[in-house]
């Protein structure tokens, strides 16, 4: 197992039913694919370096999370299908 950090920038256009729904939906994909999941921080709605999308501001989701390597495949595939999302990236914690 290793640990993994997953940044994730959702559109800040989302309302709060939607913004859960997307949310619960990552929570039961990393439920799925990981062996634990530890800490979810929700550091809120930000300004982007650069415009995506004709956005400015993105809502920042970290979640940290232990999982085999091969499963990490499934998880991009995933979240690269998720609308709600507007970009992300997985990194591995060697550190930890």
């Amino acid at each position: 197992m290793r640990t993994y950090e997953l940044l994730l920038i959702l559109n800040p256009t989302l309302n709060e039913d939607e913004r859960g729904a997307a949310l619960e939906r990552i929570n039961t994909l990393l439920a799925e694919n990981t062996s634990e999941v530890g800490t979810v921080e929700e550091w809120g709605k930000r300004k982007l370096a650069y415009e995506i999308d004709k956005m400015n501001d993105g809502d920042y989701v970290l979640y940290e999370f232990k999982a085999e390597a091969a499963n990490i495949a499934e998880i991009n595939r995933v979240l690269g299908i998720i609308d709600a999302i507007v970009r992300f990236i997985i990194v591995r914690r060697d550190d930890k």
